[in-house]
């Protein structure tokens, strides 16, 4: 097989690497592609759509291949993928990155702090930029510097033509505004451009572990001292079990826990300030909340979420942390099967919620705090875990039902979730004009392997 201006990699079911080209973090996902398409840089990926097109092959597009939805796989169609492209370049005067779409956030991190900065990203290092950006990204740094979104100053753009823009305030600014945040929708993004700010090498940064049985009082402490926090203080909710990583004693490994992990982006004398409460509160399993290099904290849960793991996860937005909340939160996060499934919660507000709603298509930033329920087992345990796990999910889900503000973070949503879950996570508004801008540059859907706009 041949396309014509391309300098790639073609990957076809007889290759050596179409078993590990077709993989993807999610493990459940097993999906057989027609061809994968390992560009090279921008041009390749224009070739790579206007082959698709001409051929009437159904295309998904890989980035980081981290979605838990799986879509940057299909079967029998054709993947574009830009796994090879992950350069970053620093303008460090300028205080600007240009980051390749295949980037994951380990490399924005380990070129940005290189001169002292960073911008917000994943919490996960093999997260790929192209998809947390393009859903919103939410992460530590956002109270103090927004979300992922608020950081893009302009991205390249293959179009459903094979045509390449740039998107910017200044130049089609459209799609600009549909990018940050619509998903992948609207084209191929091949590079990215993002403000950079002062941060480290070393923060105050780490997670603080409780028993489960001392959930309700710590989320109790917590709803207060969330709210009361800096703008700096970037904090993350963790309800499992304590995974078996480096600082953790052995006999607490897989003990039911509650965690509170912690990112201050500022000095670390301040940082010691802020988080003094939250660690003289109740009596901690363990503490791992000290100065540290804030690339090796960015990594420091990637052992807790391999790939080829398998995954299901539902989420909502949460109106508040209400003692009722906090039961049914309680009640249910030690409820799975598997020791590695967990409950996650993210808490918003400071720059987030500074930003005009209508300046980006991320709709979800009046939110007090998003949760996502990860049910996760081992590829060897799926007939033992795999019914349960999403089971126990989607009744966690349920449970929550009278406590959600509306809305869902767009990049939370699984496989299973309906269309109409999509239309949730930006309310009609907003997702309306993303109809528009979608009818506007691909009209004929041909990026519909996501989750989904149709054109409107």
């Amino acid at each position: 097989m041949k396309i014509d201006g391309f300098r790639g990699q073609l990957i076809t079911a007889d290759h050596a690497d179409y078993e590990t080209a077709r993989a993807i973090w999610n493990g459940t996902v097993d999906r057989r592609p027609r061809l994968i398409a390992r560009c090279s840089g921008t041009a390749d990926v224009a070739a790579a759509v206007r082959f698709a097109r001409d051929h009437d092959l159904e295309i998904t597009v890989r980035g980081g291949g981290h979605n838990v939805a799986g879509t940057a796989v299909c079967d029998d169609g054709i993947v574009i993928d830009l796994s090879a492209m992950r350069a970053v370049w620093v303008d460090r005067a300028g205080g600007t990155a240009r980051v390749q779409g295949g980037a994951l956030w380990g490399d924005v991190d380990h070129e940005t702090q290189a001169h002292g900065l960073a911008t917000t990203g994943g919490i996960v290092s093999h997260t790929g930029v192209a998809g947390v950006t393009l859903g919103g990204g939410i992460g530590f740094l956002m109270r103090k510097h927004g979300l992922v979104v608020d950081n893009l100053l302009a991205a390249e753009v293959v179009t459903a033509e094979g045509s390449i823009v740039r998107a910017s305030a200044d130049d089609h600014p459209d799609l600009f505004w549909a990018l940050r945040g619509g998903g992948g929708n609207f084209g191929v993004v091949t590079s990215f451009r993002f403000a950079l700010h002062p941060l480290g090498p070393t923060v105050m940064a780490g997670p603080v572990f409780w028993a489960a049985d001392d959930t309700a009082d710590v989320l109790g402490f917590y709803r207060d001292f969330a709210a009361d926090a800096p703008d700096e203080l970037g904090t993350v909710v963790r309800l499992g079990t304590v995974p078996p990583l480096p600082g953790i004693p052995e006999d607490q490994h897989w003990r039911p826990a509650i965690a509170v992990n912690c990112c201050y982006a500022g000095a670390v004398e301040d940082g010691e300030r802020a988080v003094r409460a939250l660690r003289g509160f109740g009596r901690p399993l363990v503490d791992l909340l000290a100065p540290s290099p804030y690339v090796a904290f960015q990594s420091g849960i990637d052992a807790t979420v391999l790939h080829g793991w398998h995954y299901r996860w539902k989420s909502t937005n949460l109106a508040d942390l209400s003692d009722e909340t906090i039961a049914v939160i309680a009640d249910h996060a030690y409820a799975a099967g598997s020791p590695r499934s967990c409950v996650v919660m993210f808490h918003f507000g400071g720059a987030v919620v500074r930003v005009p709603h209508e300046a980006t298509a991320y709709a979800g930033r009046d939110v007090a705090h998003n949760i996502v329920i990860e049910g996760v087992w081992l590829p060897d345990e799926s007939g033992e875990h795999a019914a349960a796990e999403t089971a126990w999910a989607r009744r966690f889900l349920q449970a929550l039902q009278p406590h959600r503000s509306g809305g869902v973070y767009v990049n939370f949503l699984d496989f299973d979730d309906d269309t109409s879950r999509v239309r949730e996570a930006y309310g009609d508004h907003t997702y309306r004009r993303l109809a528009e801008v979608k009818a506007k540059y691909d009209p004929d859907n041909t990026f519909h392997h996501n989750k989904n706009i149709r054109p409107g």
